[in-house]
């Protein structure tokens, strides 16, 4: 009888020489944080460091919640949901699933990073790469509790909710198409692969910690990031090119992408750049969901470097392109 498959955790106990992986980063971030906060004290009390503390605090909490509902869904999908369901429910034709898996981002209430474990076990029950970019792209965007946060961010302004509907799912189902037409995504890495277990109860246990664990990681690198170029940025540059229709755009695009707002917060955080278009403010909450540096970290540990370094650009531009269309239609 042929020995079961090893487990993930199983293969790097036995390979001495294993790569770092994200879980390794998380520790070493958490204990060098410790360390500096008890022997460096009078460091921790400079506005900066308060500034950038505050910063990654908040996003890590942000989306943790969020991301541990992703893991959870990708732990059901994978461990209750057979292969043979996916191809019932999704079009035989590539083109059509994109639409019908972009569309059913509606259901899964959460940010990014919850969309990235969930994406990824879509893929390793056999859906194609271009579908799963759909919902990745899409699901951050269009739930309802995205859109009702958008209302409430801009009370009395209906056509920045229906504005950010429309770019998003344009952005998600273009990029989906042109990810079918181009996009070349390699089988997942071996250690992102479910584990084998002794039964169903063993495999989601040992799937869900494993994958939050590496999750985790991917998250903090990406805030770490985002905290830094925070902190770093002057809001005099803001300020400067707000007055500018297409600076205005590429410049809330760009700051989309540097300080990863979680898809939840960041309408609210668009309504208060009063200085600066609505087809501005509209690129600023179409391209975060889609493209952030916490995002592209989680992407990159997941999919690989080659696959992130791709759909980022693509997806940026893709999502530019599709808030200035939407917005000069709706706005």
């Amino acid at each position: 009888m042929a020995s079961p498959e090893p487990t993930a955790a199983a293969a790097d106990r036995a390979d001495p020489a294993r790569r770092l992986t994200s879980t390794d980063v998380f520790c070493a971030v958490l204990l060098l944080a410790v360390l500096a906060r008890l022997t460096l004290p009078r460091v921790w009390s400079e506005p900066g460091v308060q500034a950038w503390t505050t910063v990654f605090a908040a996003l890590c909490i942000q989306a943790a919640p969020y991301l541990v509902l992703g893991v959870t869904v990708s732990t059901l999908i994978a461990v209750l949901v057979p292969p043979s369901f996916f191809a019932r429910v999704l079009p035989a034709r590539p083109a059509l699933a994109v639409p019908v898996a972009g569309l059913a981002g509606v259901a899964l209430p959460g940010c990014e990073c919850g969309s990235v474990p969930v994406a990824a076990s879509l893929m390793r029950r056999g859906v194609a790469a271009a579908p799963a970019v759909a919902f990745l792209l899409a699901a951050p965007a269009i739930n309802p509790v995205v859109l009702v946060a958008t209302s409430v961010a801009f009370p009395g302004r209906p056509e920045m909710v229906l504005g950010r509907f429309l770019a998003s799912l344009l952005t998600a189902l273009v990029v989906g198409w042109l990810w079918l037409r181009w996009g070349r995504t390699p089988p997942l890495p071996a250690r992102y692969a479910a584990p084998a277990g002794s039964g169903r109860l063993e495999r989601a246990r040992a799937t869900a910690a494993h994958d939050l664990a590496q999750s985790l990681g991917l998250l903090t690198v990406g805030a770490a990031a985002a905290a830094t170029v925070n902190v770093a940025l002057p809001s005099s540059w803001l300020d400067g090119v707000a007055g500018h229709a297409v600076a205005g755009v590429v410049a809330l695009a760009l700051l989309a992408v540097v300080v990863a707002v979680c898809s939840e917060a960041d309408a609210f955080v668009a309504s208060s750049f009063v200085r600066f278009s609505p087809t501005a403010q509209l690129a600023f909450m179409t391209v975060g969901p889609a493209v952030d540096v916490k995002l592209i970290a989680m992407q990159v540990g997941t999919f690989g470097a080659r696959v992130a370094v791709r759909l980022a650009p693509l997806a940026f531009a893709v999502a530019v392109g599709s808030a200035v269309l939407v917005g000069w239609w709706v706005t």
